[in-house]
């Protein structure tokens, strides 16, 4: 799968708004075949930042969703809302889902 994390610093006046914003976008990648999961978390050290952790199938399936029209209206809707460019890590990792923290196994 393709496994991507991603920090969005917004801008302070609209950071509150951000789950609301990028909502379209969101649902729209949530129903792509080939998404795994596409999900946004809010900083506990910085308000003005969101983490978003997502995941595909394959790099075909990432391919289509970064040439997706909801993609190409996400690149021109939500700038006006950050504060910089976004920060991403992009990394291929043999495996289909999440698996467990063994150091933490509950038994």
């Amino acid at each position: 799968m393709i496994f991507i994390t991603a920090r969005f610093r917004v801008r302070p006046e609209v950071a509150d708004a951000w789950p609301e914003t990028t909502r379209p976008f969101t649902e729209a990648t949530r129903s792509e075949p080939g998404c795994l999961w596409f999900d946004w978390s809010r900083s506990l050290d910085d308000p003005n930042e969101y983490v978003l952790v997502e995941a595909f199938r394959d790099g075909a399936a990432g391919a289509a969703h970064v040439q997706s029209d909801h993609f190409r209206e996400a690149q021109s809707t939500l700038p006006p809302h950050l504060a910089e460019t976004p920060r991403i890590v992009s990394i291929e990792v043999p495996q289909e889902d999440w698996s467990e923290l063994g150091e933490m196994r509950i038994s």
